[in-house]
């Protein structure tokens, strides 16, 4: 109930190969971010590519993981305090504060200690109570984190979750590494999706959105957010995407949020500050902070 699947899939012919060498697709599997991950890969030195790739992911895991607790943002959590932060992981914090701005305070990764709480009342099969809720709400606040080049910190008793923007993240840092090596015409799939090029045969990648409908991809970024995809109840109506301000899940006005921009990291934190919003004027005027970014649905609640 309380985890949200999310998986990682590269799809590619990487080289337009002769028909008469075109093999089976080299396939790796592992974990990316405590989800199932799967590499697919049509090309002469496949495993090669997927190694660096599945090497690359496990990298990105020492840097964003809440589960490995010697991971960059787990130690942060512990102390409150980071030393020589890894370079992603200020980008990332960097990117997180742009759209915490632009959404006006909607999009706060510093809601861990909420979610926390949330989730513990609901193994307990009741709802969060005052105290917690004042509590964890006290620990709440991106105006107390100071990210600097040499270091990150947080006040005493708060937590990050990047979970609203990471996996977004770790598709774009994909990306580069398969660029770098001469690749195109790959999609990567992070739960969020990131495409380089387009289909080998030149068309667009066609993806499906949950809530209906299919958006093209071409050099292009998409990322969905349902605040009921994942629920902290049996009955399904309080959603995981929590509110700053109130340190509740909110009644949404959106079923899903599908966003589509350059890069897979700032879809994902969009869409996700997105269903807090309440009109899609509002929707409009937090994506128009942002160079290339399109609304592709608003499916209301």
């Amino acid at each position: 109930m309380l985890n949200r699947r999310r998986f990682l899939t590269i799809s590619a012919a990487a080289v337009a190969l002769p028909r008469r060498t075109m093999a089976s697709p080299h396939v790796w599997s592992g974990a990316a971010l405590g989800a199932r991950a799967t590499i697919r890969i049509t090309h002469p030195d496949a495993p090669a590519i997927t190694a660096r790739a599945a090497a690359e992911i496990d990298r990105l895991e020492g840097v964003f993981s809440l589960y490995r607790p010697d991971s960059a943002l787990a130690r942060l959590n512990a102390t409150g305090r980071l030393d020589a932060p890894p370079f992603e992981l200020l980008e990332c914090l960097t990117l997180a504060g742009s759209v915490h701005v632009a959404s006006g305070g909607l999009f706060d990764p510093t809601v861990q200690r909420l979610w926390e709480a949330h989730a513990e009342a609901a193994i307990a099969g009741r709802r969060i109570a005052g105290d917690e809720l004042a509590e964890a709400l006290a620990l709440t606040g991106w105006g107390r984190v100071r990210v600097e080049a040499d270091a990150v910190s947080v006040e005493r008793g708060m937590a990050l979750t990047l979970n609203g923007i990471a996996q977004g993240f770790v598709a774009d840092r994909v990306a580069a590494l398969l660029e770098a090596e001469g690749l195109t015409d790959i999609l990567i799939d992070t739960g969020e999706f990131r495409a380089l090029g387009g289909q080998p045969d030149g068309g667009v990648w066609p993806v499906k959105l949950a809530q209906g409908g299919e958006v093209g991809l071409r050099g292009r970024a998409l990322a969905t957010s349902a605040p009921l995809g994942t629920t902290f109840d049996p009955e399904g109506r309080l959603g995981h995407i929590l509110d700053p301000r109130t340190g509740q899940p909110e009644r949404a006005a959106w079923r899903a949020v599908s966003v589509t921009a350059p890069q897979a990291a700032l879809a994902d934190a969009l869409s996700t500050a997105l269903c807090l919003t309440k009109v899609k004027a509002e929707a409009d005027a937090v994506c128009d902070h942002f160079a290339d970014v399109k609304i592709e649905s608003l499916l209301p609640a």
